[in-house]
């Protein structure tokens, strides 16, 4: 069995490391992994009107917090959403002290299909930062163009519900088309795909076998 000991995961914005891995990130910390977790944007410029500007930097801290993520290893930067492709160089930087700081073993990203500017940029600059490390590409499935889910993980039933309670943690979110249940009906798709009740889809970008 493959144990990684240090994982990182890098979020673009809050809340995109539970949609995309959420369940593995459940998975890994039960056996023992030690998780890290940056979200690289707080999104203060797409709060909605009426509420604390801050709102998304608590409720990161409350979702990762159920998935089993202490809060002395959650980030949660203020590079302004929609314009990482402006500070790629800044983003790169620290990453680069990041890997140093934590050196894991696998890192969990956007993957390379993402055509969000902001996502497709972490990916980027991730694949600069961490390339001596295993790095996955987790699933957005409405930013993905399309997905090679060359890497299918099984999951079971406390690894999703612990993904679907860190997702319903961001309350300032309510108003998004998606809702807990799509992320589950999502891993049932996958899960069936290799006959088993639920499974997450990633694309491996490096995979490193020691």
């Amino acid at each position: 069995m493959i144990k990684f000991e240090k994982v990182l995961v890098l979020a673009p914005h809050t809340d995109d490391g539970e949609i995309g891995a959420g369940a593995l990130i459940n998975k890994l910390i039960n056996e023992g992994a030690d998780v890290h977790y940056i979200a690289f944007s707080t999104c203060e410029e797409s709060v909605p009107e009426g509420l604390p500007k801050d709102i998304l930097a608590k409720e990161v801290v409350k979702a990762t917090s159920k998935l089993g993520i202490k809060e002395a290893q959650v980030a949660a930067w203020k590079f302004p959403v929609r314009h990482f492709p402006k500070f790629r160089q800044e983003i790169l930087e620290k990453m680069v002290e990041k890997r140093k700081e934590i050196r894991p073993d696998l890192v969990l990203m956007p993957a390379s299909f993402d055509c969000h500017q902001d996502h497709f940029t972490i990916y980027e600059e991730g694949v600069r930062a961490f390339k001596g490390c295993t790095m996955l590409g987790y699933e957005v499935a409405w930013n993905n163009i399309k997905f090679e889910a060359n890497l299918l993980v099984e999951v079971d039933q406390e690894n999703i519900n612990a993904k679907k309670a860190a997702f319903d943690q961001y309350k300032s979110q309510g108003m998004r088309p998606y809702k807990s249940s799509d992320l589950e009906n999502l891993a049932k798709v996958r899960g069936m795909q290799i006959g088993v009740p639920y499974a997450e889809a990633f694309n491996v970008i490096r995979w490193i076998w020691k």
